[in-house]
């Protein structure tokens, strides 16, 4: 099982989601860099559970602890270890799923990939628990790129039929972002997002579950990051996002609504203001070629609907090769989309941080 990401930045994750605890090892930070704590907590206070009826009722601080790296608060140039106890389990509400396969969920490819050695407890190492050690590994990253006058933020763009509009992909401001951070359930629209507040708590009460998209835009990003091919800007972010659970969709830009457009209208025009190369649109998402081109960087992310629900639903059991049916026990979020923010916008810092330590070690 590789959990090894990254090119010039290396991040390794660990733990499962109901053993003694999760982390991350980050290796290729220069020395010197501060790291601070309140930052990386309150990142990290975006992903916890149990702040509302929208989320799973599981308590976790996510209090971290420094293994290594760190002395006085700036990095050494060793590698950096994260750790993050786990607390609030109930491993005894999997005991039953050891052999009965949650539709939706990994059980099944896990068990024939390990061998049936894999943790099932959770889902192991396949829970989106492991998104917490991602935030906190992207908040230090958010934190360089900040320095560097790059900001990065997202919105709720839709859960299930309900949509807002998105962002205004040209003109596009830190503060807007930097507004959006700020808010618990970031929305452009307050009107629609209390109807995607309703939505997900009317699943909850059906006990059904609900999917959504996130909108994310990054500023700063001057001209030039990336190549093309494998190491596309949008290579290295689509590669991170797809790691996170429940992710089954990324577009940039305007992705697949470009294909219904000609090419005298997906084209994005160029023109000088003050002497900088604008465009006139941004439907390509801020990137051509695989490589940035001033403009703000815009990606969709969309998720599926929590796999664990409280309906009857058919599946298999593997111990005695039979058909049952499996009511789903446990806690668990109506709609995963809220608490995903901030690992999506890890996954973006992670994979601009990587390009941008590739570039200033080839100058």
């Amino acid at each position: 099982m590789s959990s090894v990401w990254g090119e010039y930045l290396k991040i390794s994750l660990f733990g499962e989601s109901h053993g003694p605890g999760i982390g991350v090892v980050i290796n290729g930070l220069p020395a010197g860099l501060e790291i601070d704590r309140d930052y990386i907590n309150r990142e990290l206070a975006r992903r916890a559970p149990g702040k509302s009826k929208l989320t799973t009722s599981r308590q976790e601080k996510d209090e971290f602890e420094i293994l290594s790296g760190v002395f006085q608060e700036r990095t050494t140039g060793a590698p950096l270890c994260f750790l993050i106890r786990n607390e609030d389990k109930r491993s005894r509400d999997y005991e039953e799923l050891k052999d009965i396969m949650r539709p939706g969920h990994a059980d099944y490819t896990a068990r024939v990939k390990y061998s049936g050695f894999n943790d099932y407890r959770g889902g192991g190492a396949f829970s989106g628990r492991l998104t917490a050690p991602l935030v906190l590994a992207g908040a230090i990253a958010k934190k360089i790129l900040s320095a560097k006058g790059i900001t990065l933020g997202s919105h709720i763009l839709g859960i299930a039929d309900i949509r807002e509009e998105p962002f205004d992909a040209v003109c596009l401001s830190s503060s807007t972002l930097l507004e959006l951070n700020a808010r618990e359930f970031p929305v452009l629209n307050e009107e629609k997002g209390l109807l995607m507040k309703e939505k997900i708590i009317r699943a909850r009460e059906q006990q059904d579950s609900v999917g959504g998209v996130l909108e994310t835009a990054v500023v700063g990003v001057e001209a030039g990051i990336g190549s093309p091919f494998f190491d596309s800007v949008e290579s290295k972010i689509a590669h991170l996002l797809f790691s996170i659970p429940g992710v089954k969709g990324v577009e940039f830009g305007e992705g697949f609504a470009l294909s219904r457009l000609k090419g005298s209208q997906a084209n994005d025009a160029f023109y000088l203001q003050d002497g900088q190369v604008k465009t006139t649109t941004n439907r390509c998402g801020g990137i051509l070629g695989g490589i940035t081109n001033g403009m703000p960087l815009t990606f969709k992310t969309a998720f599926k609907p929590t796999p664990s629900i409280g309906r009857i639903q058919k599946t298999v059991n593997l111990a005695t090769r039979q058909e049952v049916e499996l009511q789903i026990k446990g806690r668990h979020d109506p709609c995963i989309v809220p608490r995903a923010v901030p690992a999506v916008e890890a996954a973006a810092a992670l994979a601009l941080l990587d390009l941008l330590l590739e570039k200033e070690k080839k100058a």
